[in-house]
């Protein structure tokens, strides 16, 4: 019998709330890039808070939900790979549609005795009596993606709602909204093993180009 593990998955992988946070991020740039600091005043700019903070929630409640529907797909995709190697009638088929279900890099390291070990595990599975559903990890991890999502936009709007000088309201956020994303591709270089500083400065050069196509269109460029 294959061992049990005690090792539990995490709700949300490090890869996830990196890129949940650069969503987050690209966001708020159209929106804060989009002023006219110059000529904003207090309207405007309420404007434009709304605006962020609204599209974020309303982009986090949308991400949440496709990370609900991934679960419930990857769900359902395990519980019809364990049907098939049970009603598979040799044990060829069996092996076969376990080679397809596993990435291809284990598959090809897993020997004809491990797969064995696995189809006979799995043909000794109970069946679960109802289709799949999600459980609560699920639920923790889509709240998780909202709060990344809507979270993230918060520090680039503070200075807006602390500062009465626009342009400076301006400057500050766009520094720490490239802070922010430097951050988060300094994170993901390490977690791809690439540099950090080289994933970083990409990403800020990324937030770059977005504030500065978003300021051109502002200004009818």
């Amino acid at each position: 019998m294959i061992a049990a593990t005690t090792t539990r998955k995490r709700v949300l992988e490090p890869i996830d709330r990196i890129s949940e946070v650069l969503f987050g991020l690209i966001m708020v740039l159209t929106f804060t890039g989009s002023l006219s600091a110059a000529e904003a005043g207090r309207s405007e700019v309420r404007t434009m808070l709304i605006g962020a903070l609204g599209c974020n929630l309303a982009w986090g409640l949308i991400d949440a939900i496709m990370y609900l529907m991934g679960c419930l797909s990857e769900r359902a995709a395990g519980l019809r790979t364990l049907v098939a190697v049970q009603r598979a009638t040799t044990t060829e088929e069996a092996q076969g549609v376990i080679l397809q279900a596993v990435p291809p890099v284990i598959g090809r390291v897993l020997t004809p005795a491990d797969v064995e070990r696995i189809r006979d595990e799995l043909t000794r599975t109970r069946l679960p009596a109802n289709r799949a559903r999600l459980v609560g990890e699920d639920w923790l991890g889509a709240a998780g993606v909202f709060l990344l999502v809507f979270a993230s936009t918060i520090p680039v709007v503070v200075p807006f709602m602390l500062l009465d000088e626009a342009t400076v309201a301006l400057r500050l956020s766009n520094a720490i909204a490239m802070a922010m994303m430097f951050a988060c591709g300094y994170a993901f270089g390490h977690l791809a093993g690439y540099r950090g500083w080289l994933t970083g400065g990409s990403m800020v050069l990324l937030g770059g180009l977005l504030v500065t196509l978003t300021l051109t269109i502002a200004l009818g460029g």
